[in-house]
């Protein structure tokens, strides 16, 4: 590891708070535009249902946490295995952001849970592209996927409730 690699500089600096920023208003901006509403709230829920507060700490964390993982991916692009982690980490991202206007932008519980299997699915491969490239990226995304594991498993029960 260079100095470099430990201390980035202001260019460095601006490139974390960039990805810092494009993840949390990513985020910030799909939940915006799509809120849930009263449709969300009549809907049955499970009994293990977060409260509605907890929603955004919880995701406004992960999404630092994101953004500096994908900073330190997008910092080892041009390694072995970089270009396959940056694209992994933008795809899963993508799916990220998705999600939100499908379930409730479309109100469509059953097509969330489809983007959100993607999503997993996603992240898993983000993690193990990453772990080659910076360990401590893929560290970085661990609570990221335990939190869409159970927002995975609460889509499904959302779902399954309330069909027809």
């Amino acid at each position: 590891m260079t100095t470099r690699e430990v201390t980035p500089g202001l260019h460095g600096l601006l490139a974390l708070t960039a990805w810092i920023v494009a993840c949390v208003a990513g985020g910030a901006v799909s939940g915006l535009a799509t809120p849930p509403g009263d449709w969300y709230r009549s809907l049955a829920k499970p009994e293990w249902t977060p409260p509605p507060w907890l929603f955004g700490p919880v995701w406004t964390l992960l999404y630092l946490m994101i953004g500096i993982s994908g900073w330190l991916i997008w910092r080892r692009r041009r390694m072995a295995g970089g270009r396959l982690a940056s694209t992994l980490f933008l795809l899963q991202l993508a799916l990220n952001f998705a999600w939100t206007p499908v379930f409730f932008g479309l109100r469509a519980p059953g097509p969330a849970f489809a983007v959100i299997a993607a999503l997993l699915v996603g992240i898993a491969a983000t993690m193990a592209a990453a772990w080659r490239v910076h360990r401590a990226a893929t560290i970085l995304l661990t609570p990221y996927m335990g939190w869409v594991a159970f927002a995975s498993a609460l889509n499904l029960a959302i779902w399954r409730l309330n069909q027809a």
